[in-house]
C-alpha cells in the first residue's frame, strides 16, 4: 500500500470508528493484514490507516529495534481499533520520533510518559492497556494520526526538527 506523505488530506482529517459489523469481513481482515505488511516493509514500528489513505481509525503499535530506533524495546504487533484515552500522565517527556509520513526529518515532541487506553482487538472485543514510555510514545503518536494530526502539529520551535540522517548520526 501507498504512505500517504505530509500535506495529503487524508493525514488531516479525523478518523471514523469501525462499527462492530465490520470485524468479521474479509474486506477488514485482508487490510489489516496488508496495514501491517506494508509497517514492516517500512520499517515501521506503527502505522495508522489513515496513512494508507484509509479514513477507519485502525492502528498498529509494533516496538522492535531497527535501524531507526536501535534501543526501542521488542513487542509483538499489536492491533488497536476505535482506540479511545482513558487517562495519562502529567508528566511530560521529550523525545525524537520520526514518521513514515514525514520523511527524513525527525521531531522533538513532548508527549506523557503514560498513557491507559481503551480499543477493541481484531475480533472486536473491548481490551484496556497502560502503556508507558516508548511504547506510550508509539501509541500517542499513532493515536495522533486518528485524530488528524502528525508530529508536526507538535512543533513549537524549528530547533526541534532535524534531519533524520543527522539525527541518526548524532544520537545512535
Amino acid at each position: 500500500m501507498k504512505i500517504a506523505q505530509v500535506g495529503e488530506a487524508i493525514l488531516k482529517s479525523p478518523a471514523r470508528s469501525v462499527a462492530i459489523d465490520e470485524f468479521t469481513t474479509d474486506n477488514f481482515n485482508h487490510f489489516c493484514d496488508a496495514l501491517l505488511t506494508t509497517m514492516l516493509d517500512a520499517e515501521g514500528i506503527g502505522i495508522a490507516a489513515p496513512q494508507v489513505f484509509d479514513p477507519r481509525a485502525i492502528m498498529i503499535i509494533a516496538s522492535r529495534a531497527n535501524a531507526r530506533y536501535p534501543d526501542a524495546p521488542d513487542m509483538q504487533p499489536m492491533f488497536l481499533i476505535n482506540p479511545q484515552i482513558i487517562a495519562n500522565s502529567d508528566n511530560q517527556v521529550w523525545e525524537w520520533e520520526g514518521c513514515l509520513s514525514v520523511p527524513g526529518l525527525r521531531g522533538r515532541i513532548e508527549r506523557p510518559d503514560w498513557v491507559e487506553v481503551k480499543y477493541q482487538d481484531r475480533q472486536g472485543l473491548q481490551k484496556q492497556v497502560k502503556f508507558e514510555g516508548f511504547v506510550a510514545r508509539i501509541f500517542l503518536h499513532e493515536f495522533d494520526h486518528l485524530i488528524g494530526k502528525t508530529w508536526l502539529d507538535h512543533i513549537n520551535s524549528t530547533d526541534n526538527i532535524m534531519a533524520n540522517d543527522l539525527w541518526i548520526e548524532t544520537f545512535t
